[in-house]
């Protein structure tokens, strides 16, 4: 469950000479940002569904042609500043255009769930913000947290533990507007006891943190920026002893 210093980013991991770790690299980084970036598109360009799928769509294979990332500077911005500065260009140019230019090529590496992330915004009632780095931001640790979460639910099937992560999900994933139940509630709900769900919760929190900053570790290009993303998600700046204890 840990990551050692040397471990490269996917940044990194774009520019490597093995194909295989490219294409893996580029599947994460879509995986991770194609959500913030269709509704960011939808939000702060004001473009339809289908209009916003399709330019999402466009961006991915136009940041892989044109290398994009590849010239990604980490002392001049945050790669998800920087990611998002290039979609804001890409989405101007692509307004000022009166036909979209359609691009070959099978670079769509993640299936893009559209309408889930429609779903997503109407429950959530997004609005356009004032701050547009903002809104970018909200939406990527949206993402960051819905894989973590999907992580920590094959980990905790995998050991043969799907209880713990049942608990987890009752208690800490309630929607929205929902009370939590109470850990006595939990307990005569699942057969345990009050005691075996407060250590589930527990253990799941801290296998849960752990996930979001190895995920967090990856989408960051340096150790500053690690540093910085870490204490503003989770108030935390112990990124050295996540790695270093279980």
């Amino acid at each position: 469950m840990s990551f050692p210093a040397t471990r490269l980013s996917v940044v990194e991991r774009t520019r490597s000479d093995d194909e295989e770790i490219r294409r893996v690299a580029w599947a994460t980084i879509i995986e991770a940002y194609w959500k913030p970036v269709y509704k960011y598109l939808r939000l702060k360009w004001s473009l339809g569904p289908d209009e916003a799928a399709d330019l999402t769509q466009e961006f991915f294979t136009t940041i892989l042609e044109k290398d994009l990332v590849e010239r990604y500077d980490p002392a001049r911005a945050r790669f998800r500043t920087y990611l998002r500065l290039c979609l804001d260009g890409f989405a101007s140019n692509a307004r000022k255009a009166e036909r979209r230019q359609k691009r070959g090529g099978d670079v769509t590496l993640v299936p893009l769930d559209f309408q889930t992330a429609e779903g997503e915004m109407a429950r959530h009632e997004g609005s356009v913000d004032a701050d547009v780095d903002e809104l970018f931001y909200r939406e990527w640790v949206r993402a960051l947290f819905e894989r973590a979460v999907a992580d920590l639910k094959q980990h905790a099937g995998q050991a043969g533990r799907p209880i713990m992560f049942e608990v987890f999900a009752r208690y800490d994933l309630a929607d929205e507007g929902e009370s939590r139940p109470t850990y006595a509630v939990m307990a005569r709900n699942l057969g345990l006891t009050a005691a075996t769900v407060t250590n589930h919760l527990a253990a799941m929190r801290r296998q849960f943190r752990q996930i979001v900053l190895d995920r967090l570790r990856d989408l960051t290009s340096s150790e500053d920026e690690f540093e910085a993303e870490a204490a503003r998600l989770l108030g935390s700046r112990s990124s050295h002893s996540s790695r270093d204890k279980p």
